[in-house]
Protein backbone atom coordinates (compact mmCIF):
# COMPACT_ATOMS: atom_id res chain seq x y z
CA UNK A 1 0.00 0.00 0.00
CA UNK A 2 2.91 1.96 0.43
CA UNK A 3 2.03 4.67 3.19
CA UNK A 4 4.89 6.53 2.72
CA UNK A 5 3.81 7.42 -0.42
CA UNK A 6 0.51 8.90 0.64
CA UNK A 7 2.71 12.38 1.24
CA UNK A 8 1.61 13.18 -2.52
CA UNK A 9 -1.98 13.38 -1.82
CA UNK A 10 -1.34 16.68 0.70
CA UNK A 11 -1.67 17.93 -2.65
CA UNK A 12 -5.69 17.70 -2.10
CA UNK A 13 -5.29 20.16 0.54
CA UNK A 14 -4.16 23.00 -1.54
CA UNK A 15 -7.58 24.22 -2.35
CA UNK A 16 -9.08 24.23 1.30
CA UNK A 17 -5.41 26.39 2.15
CA UNK A 18 -5.61 29.14 -0.61
CA UNK A 19 -9.43 29.61 -0.73
CA UNK A 20 -8.54 30.78 3.15
CA UNK A 21 -11.05 27.98 4.77
CA UNK A 22 -8.15 26.00 6.47
CA UNK A 23 -10.25 27.19 9.92
CA UNK A 24 -13.88 26.19 8.26
CA UNK A 25 -14.12 23.13 10.23
CA UNK A 26 -16.77 21.39 7.84
CA UNK A 27 -14.52 22.29 4.80
CA UNK A 28 -11.63 20.82 6.67
CA UNK A 29 -13.52 17.63 7.07
CA UNK A 30 -14.40 17.00 3.57
CA UNK A 31 -10.69 17.77 2.90
CA UNK A 32 -9.63 15.32 5.17
CA UNK A 33 -12.19 12.64 3.49
CA UNK A 34 -10.50 13.74 0.38
CA UNK A 35 -7.34 13.08 1.25
CA UNK A 36 -8.19 9.31 2.91
CA UNK A 37 -10.37 8.18 0.13
CA UNK A 38 -7.40 8.87 -2.66
CA UNK A 39 -4.73 7.54 -0.39
CA UNK A 40 -7.14 3.90 -0.50
CA UNK A 41 -7.68 4.90 -4.23
CA UNK A 42 -3.36 5.05 -4.64
CA UNK A 43 -2.81 1.79 -2.73
CA UNK A 44 -4.61 -0.11 -4.83
CA UNK A 45 -3.05 1.10 -8.01
CA UNK A 46 0.03 0.71 -6.04
CA UNK A 47 -0.76 -3.05 -5.51
CA UNK A 48 -2.08 -3.20 -8.90
CA UNK A 49 1.85 -1.60 -10.13
CA UNK A 50 3.53 -4.07 -8.15
CA UNK A 51 1.12 -7.35 -9.38
CA UNK A 52 1.90 -6.21 -12.91
CA UNK A 53 5.75 -5.51 -11.93
CA UNK A 54 6.68 -8.33 -10.33
CA UNK A 55 9.24 -9.94 -12.58
CA UNK A 56 10.91 -6.51 -13.41
CA UNK A 57 11.10 -5.40 -9.75
CA UNK A 58 13.01 -8.53 -8.97
CA UNK A 59 15.87 -6.93 -11.06
CA UNK A 60 15.86 -3.84 -9.31
CA UNK A 61 18.41 -3.06 -6.72
CA UNK A 62 15.94 -1.75 -4.18
CA UNK A 63 12.31 -2.57 -5.63
CA UNK A 64 13.13 -6.59 -5.06
CA UNK A 65 12.33 -6.12 -1.57
CA UNK A 66 8.72 -5.29 -2.09
CA UNK A 67 5.76 -8.09 -0.56
CA UNK A 68 5.24 -9.05 -4.01
CA UNK A 69 8.86 -9.29 -5.90
CA UNK A 70 9.98 -10.56 -2.77
CA UNK A 71 7.20 -13.13 -2.43
CA UNK A 72 6.00 -12.22 0.95
CA UNK A 73 2.76 -11.57 0.06
CA UNK A 74 0.55 -13.77 -2.52
CA UNK A 75 -0.83 -12.67 -5.46
CA UNK A 76 -4.28 -14.16 -4.35
CA UNK A 77 -4.11 -11.56 -1.61
CA UNK A 78 -3.11 -8.75 -2.89
CA UNK A 79 -5.39 -8.82 -5.72
CA UNK A 80 -8.01 -9.25 -3.13
CA UNK A 81 -7.10 -6.21 -1.19
CA UNK A 82 -6.55 -3.73 -4.45
CA UNK A 83 -10.33 -4.34 -5.30
CA UNK A 84 -11.67 -4.00 -1.95
CA UNK A 85 -9.65 -0.38 -1.58
CA UNK A 86 -10.44 0.70 -5.16
CA UNK A 87 -14.38 -0.54 -4.03
CA UNK A 88 -14.31 1.47 -0.30
CA UNK A 89 -12.31 4.45 -2.42
CA UNK A 90 -14.93 4.89 -5.08
CA UNK A 91 -17.84 3.94 -3.27
CA UNK A 92 -17.41 6.60 -0.27
CA UNK A 93 -16.23 9.08 -3.05
CA UNK A 94 -19.95 9.65 -4.00
CA UNK A 95 -20.74 10.45 -0.36
CA UNK A 96 -18.50 13.80 -0.83
CA UNK A 97 -20.51 14.80 -3.85
CA UNK A 98 -20.65 14.09 -7.47
CA UNK A 99 -17.82 16.31 -9.16
CA UNK A 100 -15.30 14.82 -6.66
CA UNK A 101 -16.34 11.19 -7.70
CA UNK A 102 -15.90 12.20 -10.94
CA UNK A 103 -12.30 13.41 -10.48
CA UNK A 104 -11.55 10.36 -8.22
CA UNK A 105 -12.64 7.62 -11.15
CA UNK A 106 -10.61 9.64 -13.44
CA UNK A 107 -7.56 9.62 -11.30
CA UNK A 108 -8.07 5.76 -10.55
CA UNK A 109 -8.42 5.07 -14.63
CA UNK A 110 -5.83 7.25 -15.59
CA UNK A 111 -3.82 5.43 -12.79
CA UNK A 112 -4.81 2.35 -14.55
CA UNK A 113 -4.31 3.05 -18.21
CA UNK A 114 -0.30 4.70 -16.63
CA UNK A 115 0.39 1.16 -15.25
CA UNK A 116 -0.60 -1.01 -18.04
CA UNK A 117 0.81 1.13 -20.88
CA UNK A 118 1.42 5.09 -20.44
CA UNK A 119 4.59 4.23 -18.30
CA UNK A 120 6.38 2.70 -21.53
CA UNK A 121 5.98 5.65 -23.54
CA UNK A 122 9.14 7.84 -23.85
CA UNK A 123 7.67 11.67 -22.29
CA UNK A 124 4.26 10.80 -21.89
CA UNK A 125 4.77 8.84 -18.67
CA UNK A 126 6.17 11.81 -17.02
CA UNK A 127 3.38 14.14 -18.44
CA UNK A 128 0.84 11.27 -17.01
CA UNK A 129 2.62 11.25 -13.35
CA UNK A 130 2.33 15.78 -13.75
CA UNK A 131 -1.62 15.54 -14.28
CA UNK A 132 -1.82 12.79 -11.73
CA UNK A 133 -1.06 15.74 -8.60
CA UNK A 134 -3.04 18.30 -11.08
CA UNK A 135 -6.17 16.00 -10.45
CA UNK A 136 -5.65 15.73 -6.54
CA UNK A 137 -5.24 19.45 -6.54
CA UNK A 138 -8.71 19.31 -8.64
CA UNK A 139 -10.30 16.89 -6.47
CA UNK A 140 -9.51 18.82 -3.55
CA UNK A 141 -10.83 21.99 -4.64
CA UNK A 142 -14.12 20.15 -6.01
CA UNK A 143 -14.49 17.94 -2.02
CA UNK A 144 -15.42 21.66 -0.83
CA UNK A 145 -16.71 23.62 -4.03
CA UNK A 146 -14.42 26.00 -4.46
CA UNK A 147 -12.50 27.15 -7.72
CA UNK A 148 -8.78 27.12 -7.78
CA UNK A 149 -6.23 29.19 -9.58
CA UNK A 150 -5.01 28.28 -12.45
CA UNK A 151 -1.42 29.29 -11.89
CA UNK A 152 -1.54 27.10 -9.05
CA UNK A 153 -2.74 24.21 -11.45
CA UNK A 154 0.26 25.30 -13.90
CA UNK A 155 2.31 25.11 -10.73
CA UNK A 156 1.71 22.06 -9.34
CA UNK A 157 2.08 20.70 -13.07
CA UNK A 158 5.94 21.65 -13.37
CA UNK A 159 6.57 20.89 -9.86
CA UNK A 160 5.13 16.78 -10.26
CA UNK A 161 7.15 17.37 -13.87
CA UNK A 162 10.56 18.16 -12.14
CA UNK A 163 10.41 15.52 -9.79
CA UNK A 164 9.61 13.02 -12.69
CA UNK A 165 12.09 13.72 -14.23
CA UNK A 166 14.37 13.83 -11.31
CA UNK A 167 13.59 10.30 -10.54
CA UNK A 168 13.78 8.80 -14.36
CA UNK A 169 17.13 10.22 -13.53
CA UNK A 170 18.11 8.64 -11.04
CA UNK A 171 16.43 5.17 -12.52
CA UNK A 172 18.94 5.29 -15.21
CA UNK A 173 21.83 6.11 -13.72
CA UNK A 174 21.05 3.61 -10.38
CA UNK A 175 20.48 0.57 -13.41
CA UNK A 176 22.86 1.57 -16.08
CA UNK A 177 22.75 -1.42 -18.79
CA UNK A 178 19.87 -3.06 -16.85
CA UNK A 179 17.27 -0.09 -17.10
CA UNK A 180 15.69 -1.66 -20.31
CA UNK A 181 14.52 -4.63 -18.55
CA UNK A 182 13.37 -2.53 -15.36
CA UNK A 183 11.01 0.44 -17.90
CA UNK A 184 10.83 0.26 -21.82
CA UNK A 185 10.69 4.19 -21.78
CA UNK A 186 14.17 4.51 -20.04
CA UNK A 187 15.58 3.26 -22.99
CA UNK A 188 14.90 5.99 -24.96
CA UNK A 189 15.81 8.72 -22.16
CA UNK A 190 19.76 9.71 -21.59
CA UNK A 191 21.18 11.48 -18.84
CA UNK A 192 21.69 14.88 -20.81
CA UNK A 193 18.51 14.41 -22.59
CA UNK A 194 16.87 14.41 -18.88
CA UNK A 195 19.27 17.05 -17.38
CA UNK A 196 17.89 19.40 -20.57
CA UNK A 197 14.45 18.85 -19.86
CA UNK A 198 14.95 19.32 -15.99
CA UNK A 199 16.47 22.72 -16.64
CA UNK A 200 13.71 23.85 -18.68
CA UNK A 201 11.15 22.44 -16.36
CA UNK A 202 12.98 23.62 -13.29
CA UNK A 203 13.40 27.68 -15.08
CA UNK A 204 9.57 27.00 -15.59
CA UNK A 205 8.34 25.96 -12.61
CA UNK A 206 10.02 29.07 -10.39
CA UNK A 207 8.64 31.50 -13.23
CA UNK A 208 4.72 30.21 -12.60
CA UNK A 209 4.83 30.60 -8.89
CA UNK A 210 6.99 33.67 -9.10
CA UNK A 211 3.90 35.13 -11.72
CA UNK A 212 1.46 33.14 -9.10
CA UNK A 213 2.23 35.50 -6.19
CA UNK A 214 1.81 38.75 -8.07
CA UNK A 215 -1.07 37.89 -10.18
CA UNK A 216 -4.28 39.95 -9.51
CA UNK A 217 -6.16 36.92 -8.41
CA UNK A 218 -4.18 35.72 -6.11
CA UNK A 219 -3.39 39.01 -4.65
CA UNK A 220 -7.12 39.72 -4.47
CA UNK A 221 -8.01 36.15 -2.80
CA UNK A 222 -5.26 36.54 -0.25
CA UNK A 223 -5.84 40.25 0.02
CA UNK A 224 -1.85 40.69 -0.21
CA UNK A 225 1.22 40.97 -2.12
CA UNK A 226 3.29 39.52 0.43
CA UNK A 227 3.34 36.16 -0.99
CA UNK A 228 5.88 36.95 -3.32
CA UNK A 229 7.90 36.60 0.04
CA UNK A 230 7.87 32.51 -0.10
CA UNK A 231 10.01 32.62 -3.45
CA UNK A 232 12.87 32.15 -2.01
CA UNK A 233 11.78 29.37 -0.05
CA UNK A 234 10.89 27.45 -3.47
CA UNK A 235 14.20 28.54 -4.52
CA UNK A 236 16.10 26.64 -2.36
CA UNK A 237 13.53 23.86 -1.64
CA UNK A 238 14.21 23.59 -5.68
CA UNK A 239 18.08 23.69 -5.89
CA UNK A 240 18.00 21.41 -2.61
CA UNK A 241 16.17 18.66 -4.71
CA UNK A 242 18.91 18.95 -7.43
CA UNK A 243 21.58 18.75 -5.41
CA UNK A 244 20.48 15.75 -3.30
CA UNK A 245 19.96 14.28 -6.86
CA UNK A 246 23.11 15.08 -8.19
CA UNK A 247 25.74 15.29 -5.18
CA UNK A 248 23.91 12.41 -3.18
CA UNK A 249 22.05 10.24 -5.50
CA UNK A 250 19.09 10.83 -4.38
CA UNK A 251 15.71 11.30 -6.32
CA UNK A 252 14.32 7.58 -6.86
CA UNK A 253 12.19 7.82 -3.89
CA UNK A 254 11.05 11.56 -3.64
CA UNK A 255 8.93 10.52 -0.65
CA UNK A 256 11.59 9.59 1.74
CA UNK A 257 13.62 13.17 0.60
CA UNK A 258 10.21 14.87 2.09
CA UNK A 259 10.30 13.20 5.24
CA UNK A 260 14.11 12.26 5.77
CA UNK A 261 16.35 15.41 4.61
CA UNK A 262 16.32 17.83 7.44
CA UNK A 263 17.06 20.98 5.28
CA UNK A 264 14.43 19.82 3.06
CA UNK A 265 11.84 19.66 5.88
CA UNK A 266 12.86 23.24 7.57
CA UNK A 267 12.34 24.91 4.43
CA UNK A 268 9.04 22.99 3.72
CA UNK A 269 8.37 24.19 7.34
CA UNK A 270 9.53 27.79 6.70
CA UNK A 271 7.71 28.19 3.35
CA UNK A 272 4.46 26.73 5.20
CA UNK A 273 4.77 29.18 7.99
CA UNK A 274 5.16 32.28 6.41
CA UNK A 275 2.57 31.68 3.94
CA UNK A 276 0.18 30.92 6.33
CA UNK A 277 0.95 34.37 8.21
CA UNK A 278 0.70 35.95 5.21
CA UNK A 279 -2.59 34.00 4.20
CA UNK A 280 -4.55 34.29 7.08
CA UNK A 281 -2.92 36.59 9.18
CA UNK A 282 -1.81 39.58 6.89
Amino acid sequence: MRPRQWTKNVFVFAGIIFARKLTDVPSLLLSVAAFCLFCLLSSSVYIINDLLDAEQDRQHPTKKERPIASGRLSRRTAIAAAMVLAAIGIGLAFSVNIAFAMVSITYFVLNLLYTYSLKHLVILDVLTIAIFFVLRAVAGAEAIAVPISHWLLICTVLLALFIALSKRRHELVLLENNASSHRASLTEYTPYLLDQMIAVVTASTLMAYILYTVDARTVAEVGSTRLLYTVPCVIYGILRYLYLVHQKGEGGDPDRIVVSDRPFIINMLVWAMIAAAIVYWH
